[in-house]
């Protein structure tokens, strides 16, 4: 089982703080962290922290791609990129002592005609059956969600597992592709079924049905309360322990990752939520987009609650 992580629309992001954020004023603040980010390629940072190999696949903007792509090398990130016309979009994020974040978005590069033909190329000789393929992220401007879905599609045909955390695709799209994982938050729910979800049963209910439609395993991510899976192993929720968060920006790619982690591992679903759920929370105790200290997941994972129900 290979991973590969594919990233179509990433970014820079830069982190600051500021003791106050105040709109219609000048704000001073100082740069806590500048990094290459973007969702799948922080699930590959994630998996070589937990030393799980991995290969990293995105779309560069060829004004500032040279940066980007010598800075993720720099952290070892096994990079294999296509560059387009354009630049990397940036995103500024404010955080403030009353743990309040803005964020400040820029749009970067559009999709070129074509693109989705370039990336099957890409990833021709690299991905096979039973490797695991993760689309994450928003997608370009320019580029159409047909076209993904059906190269999303042609991955699976091809006997490879496809992961989904994108709010470009619809829940229709979702229960078409059938992805082998899907990690929706409880906002996202909501936004997928037109309706406001925040009831633990409904919650519940709706990662059953999801995964009833045949999608493998449906993670929702509870924020600070940890996360449910629905699998063919049965329903498990995990409780992390309490922390003192620094960033949450992040914790749900380092929840994905810490899931393929444990799963290349060998280990059970239940145990594969367990680890995700670890590695998200221990996301928390570091700045920025930046993957969590091992050391940390390790001791997080110990005290991860674990409890199957029923439903």
């Amino acid at each position: 089982m290979n991973i590969l992580t594919l990233t179509l629309n990433p970014a820079f992001d830069l982190h600051c703080m500021a003791d106050k954020f105040l709109t219609g004023h000048e704000n001073t603040a100082r740069i806590l962290d500048y990094c290459a980010g973007g969702k799948g390629i922080n699930i590959s940072k994630l998996l070589n922290v937990c030393g799980v190999n991995n290969l990293c696949f995105a779309v560069l903007g060829e004004k500032n791609g040279a940066k980007f792509s010598e800075m993720l090398t720099a952290e070892g990130v096994t990079l294999r990129a296509l560059t387009v016309a354009g630049r990397i979009r940036e995103n500024v994020t404010v955080h403030t002592l009353t743990g309040e974040e803005t964020r400040l978005s820029f749009a970067g590069f559009e999709a070129p005609p074509m693109l989705m033909r370039q990336v099957r190329s890409l990833l021709a000789d690299e991905l096979g059956g039973g490797d695991v393929l993760t689309l994450t992220g928003t997608l370009p401007k320019g580029l159409d969600v047909s076209e993904v879905k059906d190269f999303l599609a042609d991955c699976t045909a091809r006997g490879a597992r496809i992961v989904v955390d994108s709010r470009s695709f619809s829940l229709e799209d979702l229960i078409e592709l059938k992805p082998w994982l899907i990690k929706p938050n409880e906002e996202e729910i909501s936004h997928y079924l037109g309706r406001e979800v925040t009831d633990f049963s409904d919650v519940t209910w709706e990662a059953k049905e999801l995964h009833y439609r045949g999608i493998a395993n449906t993670m929702i991510s509870l924020g600070s309360r940890g996360a449910l899976l629905a699998c063919d192993d049965g329903i498990f929720v995990a409780t992390p322990p309490l922390i003192k968060a620094v960033s949450t920006i992040g914790a749900g790619d380092s929840t994905i990752g810490g899931f393929l982690a444990a799963t290349k591992m060998g280990k059970p679903p239940r145990e594969a939520l367990r680890y995700a759920v670890a590695c998200g929370t221990a996301s928390c105790l570091t700045e920025g987009t930046r993957p969590p200290r091992l050391s940390d997941v390790e001791i997080i994972r110990g005290q991860v609650r674990i409890e199957q129900i029923d439903a």
